[in-house]
C-alpha cells in the first residue's frame, strides 16, 4: 500500500487496540500469583506465563496463515475469539479449583495476547515504507491505554469476581473476556478496506525468499525480538510474586506492572520516529543496554523498595519496545509481500516460544538463586542484543 494510510482502517485498528489492551494486561498481572495459589509453589509460579505465551505462538502460526490467505481481519477477529474462550475458561478454572480445565484455558488465552501484537503487522501495511516505524508504533501505542488501565483495576475486578463466587485473582480474567470480546466485534464490523487485501492472481509457486543482505536482516530482526522478549517475560512475570514475598500486596504489585505495560507501548510514537530516522539497527542496539540497564536496577533494588522495583521495570518495558518497533521494522523490510503474513507469523512463533521459555525458566531461577539472580542473569543475555545488531547493520550495510 502506498501513500498516506488510510485514516479511517488505522483509527479502528488503534480503537481495537485500546480494547484489547486490557485483556492482555490480566495474565501479566496475576497470572503468577493464581498460578502460585492453585500450585501451591513458587518455583511453579511461571507456569502461566510459559503456558499463555507458548499458545501464543500456536495463535501466531495460525493468525499469519490465515491472514496471507483470507486477509489481516479474519485473523485477527479469529485471534481474538480464542482470546475470549480462553480467558473464561481461566475464570471457570479458578472458579473449580482445577488446575487440568487451567492449563488449557492459559494456552488457549494465549492466542488473545499474540493478536494484540500481530495487529502491529497490520498497521504496518498501512503505511508506505519511509513511514512504517512510526505506522507500527502508533498501533502499539494505541494499546497503551487498556494495559495501564487493566492492572490498575485489579481490586474492583477482584470485587466483581467475588460477588459472582469467583476467585478474586479470576477476576481481570473477567476483563481480558469482555475486552477481546469488544475488539473482535470492532474490526470484524468495521476494519475496511482490508488492510492485507489479496492479489486477483494465485501468488507465484516458488516465490524467491530473501537473499543476502535481506536474509541477514531478517536474521538480526529476529534474534532481536527473541532476545528481548526472553529477558522481558522472565522478569516481568517474577517481579509480582517477589513484591508479595516481601510484603506487598496485589495492588502494589499491579501498579509496578502498570507502570511497566505503559512503558511497553506509550514511547512507541518516538521511537517509531527514531527508526525512521536512523534505521533499526541502532534503536536494536540501544535495546540491548537499556535492557541490561534494567537487570542491573532490579539486581541492586531493595525488596522493600517498589519505587526502586518500579523504575527497573519501567526500563525493561522501554527496552522491550526498542527491540519490538526496530525488530518488526527490520523482518517487514526484509520480507517479499507474497510470503509476508505467513512469514510474520513464523516470526512471532519464536518471540512466542521465547516468552515461554523465558517465563518456564523464570520460577526455578527465582526459587533457587533469588530474584537479584534472576535480575543478573536477564541483564547478561540482554546484552548480546548489542552484538546481534552489530552483525545485522554491518549485512545492511550500516543504519541509515
Amino acid at each position: 500500500m502506498t501513500g498516506a494510510a488510510p485514516r479511517r482502517p488505522l483509527a479502528v485498528l488503534v480503537f481495537s487496540q485500546v480494547l484489547s489492551g486490557a485483556g492482555l494486561a490480566a495474565g501479566i498481572t496475576v497470572g503468577a500469583l493464581l498460578a502460585e495459589d492453585m500450585l501451591g509453589s513458587t518455583g511453579l509460579a511461571g507456569v502461566p506465563s510459559a503456558l499463555f505465551t507458548a499458545g501464543a505462538a500456536v495463535g501466531a502460526a495460525g493468525i499469519g496463515r490465515l491472514s496471507q490467505r483470507r486477509g489481516r481481519r479474519a485473523g485477527l477477529v479469529l485471534g481474538y475469539g480464542a482470546g475470549v474462550l480462553g480467558s473464561l475458561g481461566v475464570v471457570a478454572a479458578a472458579a473449580l479449583g482445577s488446575v487440568l480445565l487451567l492449563f488449557p484455558s492459559l494456552l488457549v488465552y494465549g492466542a488473545g495476547t499474540a493478536t494484540n501484537l500481530m495487529a502491529r503487522y497490520a498497521g504496518a501495511e498501512l503505511a508506505p515504507p519511509e513511514r512504517r516505524g512510526r505506522a507500527v508504533s502508533t498501533v502499539l501505542c494505541a494499546t497503551t491505554l487498556g494495559a495501564v488501565a487493566g492492572p490498575n483495576l485489579v481490586t474492583a475486578t477482584g470485587d466483581l469476581a467475588l460477588a459472582w463466587g469467583v476467585p478474586r485473582l479470576a477476576g481481570p480474567f473477567l476483563l481480558a473476556a469482555a475486552a477481546f470480546g469488544a475488539a473482535a466485534v470492532v474490526l470484524a464490523a468495521l476494519l475496511r478496506p482490508e488492510p492485507l487485501p489479496q492479489p486477483a492472481a494465485p501468488a507465484a509457486p516458488s516465490a524467491p525468499g530473501p537473499t543476502g543482505g535481506p536474509r541477514r536482516g531478517l536474521l538480526a530482526g529476529t534474534a532481536v525480538m527473541l532476545l528481548t522478549q526472553l529477558v522481558m517475560i522472565a522478569l516481568m512475570t517474577m517481579t509480582p510474586v517477589h513484591l508479595r514475598a516481601h510484603g506487598h500486596d496485589a495492588q502494589a504489585a499491579g501498579l509496578v506492572i502498570a507502570l511497566h505495560v505503559g512503558a511497553m507501548f506509550l514511547p512507541s510514537p518516538l521511537t517509531g520516529r527514531w527508526v525512521d530516522r536512523v534505521g533499526p539497527q541502532r534503536v536494536a542496539a540501544a535495546s540491548g543496554v537499556t535492557l541490561l540497564a534494567a537487570g542491573l536496577l532490579a539486581m541492586l533494588a531493595p525488596p522493600h523498595s517498589v519505587a526502586g522495583l518500579a523504575v527497573a521495570l519501567v526500563l525493561l518495558g522501554l527496552g522491550w519496545n526498542f527491540g519490538l518497533v526496530s525488530g518488526t521494522a527490520w523482518v517487514t523490510e526484509a520480507l517479499p509481500p507474497a510470503r509476508r503474513a505467513t512469514s510474520q507469523g513464523l516470526v512471532d512463533v519464536g518471540i512466542a516460544l521465547a516468552g515461554a521459555t523465558g517465563g518456564m525458566a523464570s520460577g526455578p531461577v527465582l526459587a533457587a538463586g533469588g530474584f537479584p539472580v534472576l535480575a543478573l542473569v536477564c541483564g547478561v543475555l540482554a546484552a548480546v542484543v548489542v552484538p546481534v545488531a552489530a552483525l545485522g547493520a554491518r549485512g545492511a550495510g550500516g543504519a541509515r
